[in-house]
């Protein structure tokens, strides 16, 4: 009779040398199995940047109108790329996205794309414009709002049966419900559907309403995790977007009511401010462009009130000289992060 011996048990794996080098885990995998959903904050911030220089050329500054035209071109370009790359992720690798979805923080960083589609649709959309004559405007926001709805309720069933917990609460929840409203209401009253922006504007308001005092409660009790901690540029978000968003609603609302609006975004900011070692003591990464949309959106709403009051217009032009320093510094260590081949998180 034939005896088949069990092998010996394999030695126990020693601890690598010090010259050894040691793969993260996910290194191996594809770049595309790994790209991020918060890489739509880059063009999502050139479009804020657009729209903010559009805005000051309206207060009548000579190079403005080409300074929103270069942003808008290379925002939709950089947006349409990531648009292709992220079918074929969800082609080859839907389990990523799965994940990604499922995920409390990535799941609401993918509403990214659909915000982004919505605002490129508001500012290609003009009176006789291809987006608006030739028809092309209203699926493509219908489809980007169904998207985003899809989103922002699992956010808001998560949220509000204790789904999402500890440090998992971050300011990026506030992107679905918050900014699919407010940014859904600009494209579709660009659109010239009054009535259905002004009831997002409204869903929107609830949606921050809701989260606002989960977020701050979370926010006042210590720091995010490290790699979360990029997310606290949308905490500056709701307040500026939602004035800039009442401020094509209704266009005749007076530069005081405007005024209101920005009062109660420097309370964000001031937080946010306050809590820089969190956020400035850690490696950079693309995740920063979360401060991009932001400040962008606060220097339109200056602008659109310095443009009402008939105020000097050295303000909207200073806000948007930061605004555009900001986004720029963000493009050149992003451009250095591509180089290096860091871009992509490892895992």
């Amino acid at each position: 009779m034939n005896i088949v011996s069990s092998p010996p048990p394999a030695p126990p794996a020693s601890p690598p040398g010090p010259g050894a080098t040691v793969t993260p885990i996910g290194t191996g995998r594809s770049w595309l199995a790994r790209m991020p959903p918060g890489l739509f904050a880059i063009p999502f911030g050139l479009l804020g940047l657009a729209g903010a220089w559009r805005r000051i050329a309206a207060v009548k500054w000579e190079y403005a109108d080409a300074i929103a035209t270069a942003s808008l071109n290379v925002a939709t370009g950089l947006l349409e790329l990531l648009l292709v790359l992220w079918v074929v992720r969800l082609i080859r690798f839907r389990a990523d996205v799965a994940r990604d979805f499922n995920h409390p923080v990535q799941g609401a960083m993918l509403s990214l794309a659909p915000l982004s589609v919505m605002l490129a649709v508001a500012l290609w959309s003009s009176p006789g414009s291809a987006m608006t004559a030739g028809g092309w405007g209203a699926p493509i926001v219908a489809l980007a709002l169904a998207v985003q709805a899809v989103i922002a309720v699992r956010v808001v069933s998560q949220v509000a049966t204790g789904g999402i917990a500890g440090d998992t609460m971050t300011p990026a929840l506030y992107l679905p419900p918050v900014g699919g409203g407010l940014i859904g209401a600009m494209a579709l009253s660009a659109l010239g559907h009054h009535g259905w922006a002004v009831l997002l504007f409204g869903m929107a308001l609830g949606g921050w309403a809701l989260l606002e005092v989960r977020v701050l409660n979370r926010l006042f009790a210590g720091p995010l995790p490290p790699p979360l901690r990029p997310t606290l540029g949308v905490e500056i978000a709701p307040a500026p977007v939602a004035t800039l968003t009442a401020s094509i609603l209704w266009p005749a609302l007076p530069a005081d009511v405007l005024l209101i609006g920005l009062g109660v975004a420097c309370g964000p900011i001031l937080a946010v401010l306050a809590r820089w070692r969190w956020w400035s003591g850690i490696p950079f990464s693309a995740g920063f462009w979360s401060f991009s949309f932001p400040v962008a959106a606060f220097a339109s709403a200056i602008a659109e009130t310095v443009r009402r009051g008939g105020w000097p217009p050295a303000v909207a032009y200073a806000a948007a000289l930061i605004a555009t320093a900001l986004i720029l510094f963000l493009a050149l260590r992003t451009l250095l992060l591509l180089l290096r081949g860091r871009l992509i998180p490892p895992g």
